[in-house]
């Protein structure tokens, strides 16, 4: 099997092409409304407010480790420790439908916000890395 295409290469870190941590917000709720929306199997393991919708706590701390994964300030690691994914999501089967379910929900966020060339191929690239490393269980 043939290793996937490396993500191209950015002339700056991704959180700046993005427009800042405003636009890691805006990405973060995107991405929530989209899950909701379009992958509710995958939103219902969540933690919800009493609205139904993804907690506004796990929609910041999603966000701050975006903001950090993406070359910006590391305020997750600050305030929570080491990331952890694979433990962090321990808990929850991630198979490959749920890994393409979170896939679907970032890419119709990244196409809300309008991102494509370059550091769309990036974020796409890095995205699909990151999903697939979280897989924990066959399938």
């Amino acid at each position: 099997m043939q290793a996937p295409p490396l993500p191209p290469k950015l002339d700056a870190p991704p959180i700046a092409l993005l427009g800042g941590e405003p636009a890691v917000s805006a990405l973060v709720e995107r991405f929530y409304d989209a899950m909701e929306r379009l992958e509710p199997e995958l939103a219902a393991l969540h933690e919800r407010d009493a609205a139904g919708h993804v907690a506004r706590s796990a929609r910041e701390r999603f966000g701050l480790f975006l903001v950090g994964w993406l070359g910006g300030p590391q305020t997750y690691t600050e305030r929570h420790g080491h990331p952890r994914l694979r433990m962090r999501h321990g808990r929850v089967a991630v198979d490959a439908r749920m890994r393409d379910a979170w896939l679907r929900s970032m890419r119709a966020a990244l196409d809300e916000q309008g991102i494509d060339g370059t550091l769309r191929a990036f974020l796409d690239g890095r995205f699909a890395e990151l999903a697939d490393f979280l897989r924990n269980v066959p399938g």
